[in-house]
């Protein structure tokens, strides 16, 4: 004799057991946040805007050289006959300088970023995944970097190597690689000691198999996040380094050089420092927010 299904397994047949009382509100579906909102689509688009005037603009609307300019058309003032921002005491375009140099700083930043991500998120993710002396050997080595100050160690660098845009990225990474390890490798303790790790190891799946597919898409948030946030910090140093004269060599242009070079005529001339200073502002800032909005938005899910 078949016995009889439980009343929770019935059907839900209309004035059935399993259908919903008459005049019952239906059930409230959960509500999805939406994939875009303000506080990621405004800093994206602030920052989408400089990258492309400064990397596009020149091929849309062609702009004046960066340098050698003629000394007769030095100091022209802002909307002059070619020149919309006008140009500096030596006859160079102002607007021609910025998006130029705008190249560099995010260049800088890109390769700064990527180098730290892709190094030290692998040295941080094999530390933690291996454990015991490995994991001792490679921190206390990342421990020792990082416990100079990051400016000094790339000032440092930076005088020993020689002024150039390639040198000023490999002393900005010195002080990148160390956080990326320490944020990946934290990221990689968290899953540890999740099921799916203990399952994937004891069912004898290759250990670069392991991070490949369950690791790094977990932490990978993580690291972009960090990335975008430390993207701003490289832009400021690579800043500082122009302006200290050890980043990249004048007269080729650098918002950090602009701003160092542009203190001299700052009474005569403002816009050659107050210029180059918004544009590193917006772009600092534009990826901070887009940072910080995208942290938040990983941390709900």
């Amino acid at each position: 004799m078949v016995g009889r299904l439980p009343e929770a397994l019935l059907p839900a047949v209309p004035g059935g057991p399993g259908a919903p009382a008459a005049g019952a509100a239906p059930p409230a579906r959960r509500r999805r946040r939406p994939a875009l909102t303000p506080g990621i689509v405004i800093p994206a688009a602030m920052l989408a805007l400089i990258v492309g005037a400064c990397f596009l603009w020149p091929l849309v609307y062609p702009v004046p050289p960066p340098v050698g300019g003629s000394i007769l058309d030095a100091s022209m003032p802002p909307f002059s006959p070619g020149h919309i921002l006008g140009t500096d005491p030596v006859g160079n375009d102002i607007l021609s300088r910025i998006l130029y140099g705008g190249r560099v700083s995010i260049e800088v930043a890109l390769a700064v970023s990527l180098i730290g991500l892709l190094v030290g998120g692998v040295l941080g993710t094999v530390a933690a995944y291996r454990g015991g002396m490995v994991d001792t050997v490679i921190m206390r080595v990342l421990d020792v970097l990082i416990a100079f100050p990051a400016l000094v160690l790339a000032v440092a660098i930076a005088e020993g190597l020689g002024p150039s845009e390639m040198h000023v990225i490999w002393a900005l990474s010195f002080f990148s690689i160390p956080a990326f390890a320490r944020i990946a490798r934290a990221g990689t303790l968290r899953l540890h000691g999740q099921t799916f790790m203990l399952a994937a190891r004891l069912s004898g799946t290759r250990t670069w198999r392991i991070l490949r597919r369950h690791v790094t898409p977990n932490i990978m948030p993580q690291l972009v996040t960090f990335a975008l946030l430390g993207a701003g910090v490289v832009i400021i140093l690579e800043g500082a380094l122009s302006f200290l004269g050890l980043g990249i060599p004048a007269p080729a242009p650098s918002w950090g050089n602009m701003i160092a070079l542009g203190q001299g005529t700052l009474s005569a001339q403002p816009a050659l420092v107050l210029i180059p200073s918004l544009f590193l502002l917006a772009t600092v800032l534009s990826l901070n927010l887009l940072g910080d909005a995208l942290r938040k938005r990983w941390s709900v899910r």
